[in-house]
């Protein structure tokens, strides 16, 4: 399954949908999604990770910059629809506890909105 990726902003919140493998080659386009979205003034982002198949190292580093950019900004950063191998590879490295994490969008958004 080849990378892909959607941006949009609703009521106020950003919205990453990655799909695919999330590795060193495609984790830069992740990357050049999320930043925008900080100098956009929304509230908090949600990163819907429903359709990766695959994230590697290179992926969960830019997921944590983007929680730092994050806490920086006071915005809150929910991760969504983590599937098994994601999901693993949070949990090895100890970041299941660091990330806000929903089981689906619907419930980021509640998330974000009761902040």
């Amino acid at each position: 399954m080849s990378f892909k990726i959607e941006s949009k902003i609703v009521d106020t919140i950003g919205v990453i949908v990655v799909g695919g493998e999330v590795d060193m080659f495609s984790s830069p386009n992740l990357r050049d999604k999320l930043l925008p979205l900080f100098k956009k003034g929304v509230n908090g982002i949600i990163v819907d990770l429903s359709d990766v198949s695959f994230m590697d190292s290179s992926g969960i580093a830019t997921l944590v910059e983007g929680l730092q950019w994050s806490k920086k900004d006071k915005k809150a950063f929910v991760l969504t629809g983590l599937g098994t191998n994601v999901k693993s590879a949070l949990s090895l490295t100890k970041l299941d506890d660091v990330f806000i994490i929903k089981e689906n969008t619907d419930d980021a958004f509640k998330e974000l909105r009761n902040n």
